[in-house]
C-alpha cells in the first residue's frame, strides 16, 4: 500500500499544482489545519513567491480583518507608512507578530518596487472585522461608504445623513461587548436602531451599484472597488449581529454561516482582479460542510467560503487542503499507522502534494479512519474529503521556530 501511496506523490511546487487541475484556477484556496505555526507560512510564502514568478498569480488573500488589510496592501504597493506598521496594525488575530508573515509582506513590497501598478502584487485579508467572541462595530465600514458617495453624488440621493448613521450606532462598546456571545439577550444588533441601521446600509449599497458608471469616472476603480469593500462589510457586520441577538438554535450556524459568506464575498471581489492564492483554515475553504463543537453545544454544521466559491466558480476554483504529521511540541505525535495521517507518515519525504483523488481511488474500500487529535488546535483530515479536494499537502513534522 505505501508504494501504491507513493505513486500519487509530487513536490510542493507551483508547478506540481497546476499540473494537478485541468485548468489555470482564479481562486487556488490553500489550507491549513493549525494555527500559528510559521513552517507553514514559509512554505505558503514559497508557493506564492512561485506562483506570482511562473504563473502570473497577483494577489495572496490571507484568513484576517478585511479592513485592516487596506493598511498592508497600501504598504506594499505604495511604500505608504512602515513595515512595523504594517504588521501591527494591518493583519488582524495577532498574526502580524508572525516572522513568516512579516517576510510575505517584505518580499511583496521589494517586488513591487520600481514595477509598474500592472505588475504589483497585492494582500488582501479576506475575513470579516470580527473574532469568535466578538464582532466590530459597523461604524469604520459604514461612514467610510457614506463619505464617499456624499463626496460625489447628489446629497438628495443619500437615504440619510452622516449624523443619522452616527446617532444610529451610538456607542461602539455596545457592538463590541464580548459577553454577547454567551448571552445574546445583550446584544444590540436587533434593536430599533440596528434595524434601521442595516435598511439604510442596503440602500447606501444600492446607491453605489446604481451610481457606478460616474463613480469609476468621478474617482477611479480603485476608489470604487474600496467603496465597495466598505459597503459589503458594513452589511456584513449587521447582518452577523442580528444573528449574534438571536436566542434559537441556530444562532451557531448562522453566525457561522454569515462569517464565511462574508468571507466569500470578498473573494469573489478578488477574483475579478486576476488569479490570487488563498490562504485559511481548512474548514474556511473546503468544499464539503464544515463542522465545529463549541463548549457544551450540540455540532454545528455550515457551508464554508470555499464550498460557496466552488459552487459558483466551477473549475475556477481550487482547493488544496493540508494534513500534518507531528506537531511534538503541542502535544501531537506519531499518527497511528491505521489513519490517513499515519499512512502518509510512511512516506520517504518531508513534504508531499497528493493528487487526493489518485489517492482516494487507491485507497478504495480501505479508506482509513479519521485520526483523533489529542489537541484541539488541530483538525486532522476527513478522508472521506479526498474526492472533492484537488490536492493535498502533507507535511511529515511540524517543527516549533
Amino acid at each position: 500500500m505505501a508504494t501504491d501511496i507513493q505513486d500519487t506523490t509530487h513536490a510542493v511546487d507551483a508547478a506540481a499544482v497546476m499540473k494537478l487541475l485541468p485548468v489555470r484556477p482564479r481562486v487556488l484556496a490553500l489550507g491549513e489545519p493549525t494555527h500559528g505555526e510559521d513552517m507553514l507560512l514559509d512554505l505558503r510564502n514559497d508557493l506564492f513567491r512561485q506562483l506570482v514568478e511562473e504563473e502570473g498569480y497577483r494577489t495572496i488573500a490571507l484568513e484576517s480583518d478585511c479592513l485592516m488589510g487596506l493598511l498592508v496592501d497600501d504598504y506594499v504597493t505604495s511604500g505608504t507608512g512602515t513595515l512595523d506598521e504594517a504588521m501591527a496594525h494591518g493583519i488582524s488575530h495577532d498574526w502580524g507578530t508572525s516572522a513568516a508573515n512579516r517576510d510575505l509582506v517584505r518580499w511583496m513590497r521589494a517586488h513591487n518596487e520600481g514595477r509598474p501598478a500592472s505588475e504589483h502584487v497585492r494582500f488582501v485579508g479576506f475575513d470579516g472585522p470580527l473574532e469568535i467572541t466578538h464582532a466590530a462595530s459597523p461604524r469604520q465600514a459604514l461612514t467610510a461608504l457614506h463619505a464617499y458617495l456624499a463626496a460625489h453624488v447628489d446629497a438628495d440621493l443619500l437615504p440619510c445623513t452622516a449624523a443619522t448613521v452616527d446617532r444610529l450606532i451610538g456607542d461602539d462598546a455596545r457592538w463590541t461587548n464580548p459577553a454577547v456571545m454567551m448571552d445574546a439577550t445583550q446584544s444590540v444588533g436587533q434593536s430599533a436602531d440596528a434595524k434601521e441601521l442595516r435598511l439604510h446600509a442596503h440602500d447606501l449599497v444600492a446607491l453605489l451599484d446604481e451610481q457606478t458608471p460616474h463613480l469609476i469616472t468621478a474617482t477611479s476603480r480603485e476608489d470604487w472597488d474600496r467603496a465597495r469593500l466598505y459597503g459589503r462589510t458594513a452589511t456584513g457586520l449587521l447582518r452577523y449581529h442580528f444573528w449574534m441577538a438571536d436566542t434559537s438554535a441556530a444562532r451557531m450556524t448562522r453566525l457561522l454561516g454569515a462569517r464565511d459568506q462574508m468571507m466569500a464575498h470578498n473573494l469573489f471581489a478578488v477574483a475579478q482582479r486576476g488569479p490570487a492564492l488563498v490562504y485559511a483554515h481548512n474548514s474556511h475553504l473546503q468544499r464539503e460542510k464544515s463542522t465545529m463543537r463549541m463548549w457544551d453545544l450540540p455540532l454545528v454544521e455550515w457551508w464554508s467560503a470555499g464550498a460557496l466559491m466552488s459552487a459558483h466558480l466551477g473549475e475556477q476554483y481550487a482547493f488544496l487542503a493540508m494534513a500534518l504529521g507531528t506537531i511534538r511540541h503541542q502535544g501531537v505525535d506519531t499518527p497511528p499507522p491505521d489513519t490517513l495521517e499515519g499512512l502518509l507518515y510512511a512516506l520517504p519525504e518531508d513534504r508531499n502534494l497528493i493528487d487526493a483523488r489518485q489517492l482516494a481511488t487507491t485507497l478504495a474500500d480501505s479508506r482509513p479512519a479519521p485520526r483523533v487529535s489529542p489537541w484541539f488546535g488541530y483538525a486532522s483530515l476527513d478522508p472521506s474529503h479526498l474526492p472533492g479536494i484537488d490536492g493535498l499537502v502533507y507535511v511529515k513534522d511540524v517543527l516549533q521556530s
